[in-house]
């Protein structure tokens, strides 16, 4: 049977029925699928696990185009009505996972005899009730709808503020001064004669990396680190207070405790041992960097003793022209963003031997989206649409969003990667984030011919969700690979000595980085212990702890940090990720990163299994050995020469 895509609207103005119907439909399949459980029929094993894929199914296709909508659909409308059915299909998912008497008819089918695949649905189904509270009286199960219905509704508003922030500042022409003339021309002065620099991503990272008056670039800083401050500092205060009381009725000593159980790390308390050895492993060569820092702001403030969020891209920047001779607006000239979106999809299908073939006339929300099918064999394994420009009302970071969960023989996975990046020229730092969230999508993809959805594309657990996308990164430092697709102006491609410069440029600083992800990693734990009154202050007092960059006064950074929502105290997955990625990267051979037969395993033993195995597993699977701290540990101690 030949699967088709997901039929979307071509008419403008039948998104809003599209969005009520995709997740009304679905829903009712749902309940009707929770009944038939229920109807007291003896069944086939097979059966029972079989409705109950159906189940996992209908909720998947009711929930992912509706949570990818509500972030990037241009009519205000449109994303208020999926938000809604988001909080329609949370609800169900939290009425299944709390039904006594679904969960008796899972509970009562007998394990013995179940091929591992089956075995391992159904432990995850009793888990999952488990955490959910089944097991509790009813009074205890009503309250833990309470809190999943108004959690659901938390993170849409924090979200939504992030999202609908977008602040400004306005200056001088002559502040522009140490921009690319590229972005100095789409800022011209308005009537008033001053020139408006917003929050949006194109607008502060060339800002903040290149702008040299201090003042600006504090001034725009502030705003950027203050966005949806202060209402998301009330929505978070509740949001953690929600998350605690629904640990405590579970039986957890704090929400980091329950979240970590169906982690890689399996605690909450190794979450500190974790942040603080990564910590003390980058103390070392981030002070000695930031010693570097600091010498260069002093040629042009004498008396200056520390550096914050202002300074650290600037000064990143001029170390690594001064020092290493790398000029990020010299670089910049190889990237344009049509040669680099046609370079991202030309390496990726030669590393994991796929074809992407663009999909002419198919239907989107917004013009600015570019959709391919992912052929493999002549077979269609998927559909990606790219959604990579900022607009109005769009999310505001890079990210994949899942909007078809693919299962084997029943339905295309689909995926979107949204992104904010200029359609002009690009710095490499996007680049590397292009290629990055591109590993989300194509893990996506190529993990979606699961026989259960419930381990469709990227779902391992969350802790090494980052890892493959961190890996992919690798090929968007490689000179040969950048050569393929990076050319300047008249043609030429980028000479392999830059991007060596560039690489060594990059060693710089790594250490700092690490400390700065320490920190955003210890405030998302320590928010959800500690759930203290004063969130600034905590902020400050973590920052001071674990980052090397002082935090910017009168700002409050954990208004907009996105983060706290999705993956709440565990933020530390990040680097976690990371320790498997070096260990990954490990097994190619740098000097042959397309080797078929590294890249084929590495596609056939991490990426296409999705979540049907313990990422554990599937690393030991790929290297041939548990996955270790020495990769990483050596990258980490390598001073930039």
């Amino acid at each position: 049977m030949t699967l088709s895509p997901l039929g979307l609207p071509t008419d403008p103005a039948a998104w809003r029925h599209f969005v009520a119907t995709r997740a009304d439909e679905h829903l009712a399949r749902a309940r009707e699928v929770i009944a038939t459980l229920k109807d007291g029929s003896a069944r086939e094993v097979a059966a029972t696990l079989g409705l109950w894929n159906d189940l996992d199914l209908a909720l998947g296709n009711a929930g992912t185009a509706v949570a990818v909508l509500a972030e990037v659909h241009p009519d205000e409308a449109v994303r208020t009505l999926a938000e809604d059915r988001q909080q329609q299909v949370s609800r169900l998912g939290t009425e299944r996972d709390l039904d006594r008497d679904l969960y008796d008819v899972m509970a009562a089918v007998p394990a013995g005899g179940l091929d591992a695949g089956s075995r391992r649905l159904l432990e995850h189904v009793l888990r999952d009730f488990r955490r959910a509270g089944v097991d509790r009286d009813e009074a205890t199960r009503a309250r833990l709808r309470e809190i999943n219905e108004r959690t659901t509704v938390l993170g849409q508003d924090f979200a939504r503020n992030i999202r609908d922030d977008v602040r400004s500042i306005t200056i001088r022409p002559e502040q522009l001064a140490g921009l690319p003339q590229d972005y100095i021309d789409r800022h011209p002065a308005g009537d008033d004669g001053l020139v408006r620099i917003t929050t949006d991503y194109p607008d502060t990272i060339p800002f903040r990396t290149f702008a040299t008056d201090a003042a600006a670039r504090r001034a725009l800083m502030g705003e950027f680190a203050n966005r949806a401050w202060p209402a998301n500092d009330a929505l978070l205060a509740e949001l953690l207070d929600l998350r605690q009381e629904q640990a405590d009725l579970l039986g957890y000593p704090d929400w980091a405790g329950y979240d970590a159980e169906v982690k890689m790390i399996g605690n909450g308390p190794a979450i500190a041992t974790f942040v603080d050895r990564i910590a003390e492993l980058a103390d070392e060569p981030g002070r000695r960097d930031m010693q570097v820092l600091l010498a260069r702001k002093r040629r042009d403030d004498p008396q200056a003793s520390f550096l914050d969020s202002s300074d650290s891209a600037f000064y990143s920047e001029l170390v690594r022209r001064e020092q290493f001779d790398v000029d990020a607006q010299q670089v910049r000239r190889y990237f344009r963003f049509p040669d680099v979106r046609a370079g991202l999809l030309e390496v990726t299908g030669r590393l994991f031997g796929v074809d992407y073939r663009a999909a002419e006339g198919a239907p989107s929300w917004h013009e600015d989206v570019a959709s391919y099918d992912v052929v493999r064999d002549g077979e269609v394994l998927g559909r990606i649409h790219l959604d990579l420009h900022p607009r109005e009302g769009k999310f505001k970071h890079a990210a994949q969003f899942d909007l078809v969960p693919g299962v084997a023989g029943r339905q295309l996975p689909e995926g979107v990667l949204v992104c904010n990046f200029s359609d002009g020229l690009m710095e490499h730092d996007d680049v590397v984030t292009l290629f990055h969230e591109f590993g989300h999508l194509v893990h996506h993809v190529l993990g979606g011919a699961q026989r259960y959805a419930r381990f469709s594309g990227v779902a391992t657990e969350w802790d090494f969700v980052e890892a493959p996308s961190q890996l992919l990164e690798e090929w968007a430092w490689d000179a040969d690979v950048l050569r393929s697709f990076a050319r300047d102006e008249t043609g030429e491609p980028i000479p392999a000595d830059l991007v060596a410069r560039m690489r060594t440029a990059e060693e710089f600083g790594k250490g700092v980085q690490m400390r700065t992800q320490m920190f955003y990693a210890a405030l998302a734990y320590r928010l959800h212990r500690e759930r203290p009154a004063d969130r600034t202050a905590l902020l400050r007092e973590t920052q001071q702890r674990y980052d090397l960059f002082r935090h910017l006064e009168g700002t409050h950074f954990h208004a907009s940090f996105g983060h706290l929502v999705e993956y709440a105290s565990a933020y530390y997955t990040y680097a976690w990720s990371l320790v498997i990625a070096k260990d990954l990267f490990s097994a190619f051979d740098a000097h042959n990163l397309f080797d078929p037969a590294v890249a084929g395993r590495y596609r056939d033993t991490i990426l296409a299994p999705g979540g049907s195995a313990d990422a554990a597993d599937l690393v030991a699977d790929f290297l041939g050995r548990p996955y270790s701290f020495e990769a990483f540990g050596a990258w980490l101690a390598r001073p930039a020469s």
